[in-house]
């Protein structure tokens, strides 16, 4: 009977999803649809509220754009970036983007859904990024903006608890809920990304750098020094993603599928 109630809860929670195409494909292909329980306008005013609160942490400890030259050479990045990603969906270069560094040990950077993007100095200082890898990470962390796997996750995780609400008022069970903007929060700094989703951030990611004319090679590069510096413990950007082997493999494919666009953006800025 228990069993019973939880499938009809769950199909009951499945009913509010939409299925969405958030980006076109470009030239890496990437077009599986989504299914959404939640819509981007809720997910973006979370991240907003949610990044907020990160800076203001940030700006708390003293850690946030400390060293000026290095927050103009990743903000210079992004900017560049930016403008590449009405390749994947026209309304990307008009979101409210914004740019920040934050002073940490810590090997990570990521972008929240609208567009809210962080990196790390250690990140920056340990694997002495050149710019073209700086590039290919700030790509890849765009990427999962574009494709808004924040909202896919968060909208999982709501089904899920919905469907488990349900159950509880069949059952007598009591659920807490959980506010949207922590929620945000955790999926984009905590839980873990899909392969899948991972997958997609790296071929898109390649695309966007060589559309702006980024060496998209550099992927390559970077995630090898990023699995250098593992050592057993995996930094915190690449604890949940694909094995080092699968991942490298992918991206020389797609790397070398998106020559043409960088050369194209080379000749250009000649």
């Amino acid at each position: 009977m228990r069993r019973a109630l939880l499938v009809a809860a769950s199909l009951l929670a499945l009913v509010g999803c939409q299925t969405v195409q958030t980006t076109k494909p470009g030239a890496v292909g990437v077009d599986r649809k989504q299914s959404m329980m939640l819509s981007s306008a809720e997910v973006d005013a979370s991240a907003a509220k949610a990044y907020q609160e990160v800076l203001a942490d940030a700006k708390k400890k003293g850690t946030l754009d400390r060293d000026p030259a290095q927050v103009e050479r990743v903000r210079r990045v992004a900017h560049r970036l930016i403008p590449q990603t009405a390749a994947f969906r026209s309304d990307a270069p008009g979101w409210d983007w914004e740019v920040n560094v934050i002073s940490t040990k810590e090997l990570n950077a990521w972008c929240m859904p609208g567009g809210k993007i962080a990196v790390y100095t250690g990140l920056i200082e340990q694997l002495k990024l050149t710019d073209d890898e700086l590039a290919a990470i700030m790509g890849h962390e765009i990427a999962h903006a574009l494709r808004e796997h924040g909202r896919e996750r968060a909208s999982e995780a709501m089904a899920e608890g919905l469907a488990l609400s349900i159950l509880g008022a069949l059952t007598g069970l009591s659920q807490g809920g959980m506010d949207l903007s922590q929620l945000v929060l955790n999926v984009t700094l905590t839980l873990p990304n899909s392969r899948q989703h991972e997958t997609e951030a790296d071929r898109i990611g390649v695309e966007l750098a060589a559309r702006a004319g980024y060496d998209p090679r550099a992927a390559v590069e970077v995630w090898e020094k990023m699995a250098k510096q593992a050592n057993g413990a995996p930094p915190q950007i690449l604890s949940t993603h694909p094995a080092p082997e699968s991942r490298i493999a992918d991206l020389k494919v797609y790397s070398a599928r998106v020559m043409p666009l960088y050369e194209e953006a080379q000749s250009k800025a000649r």
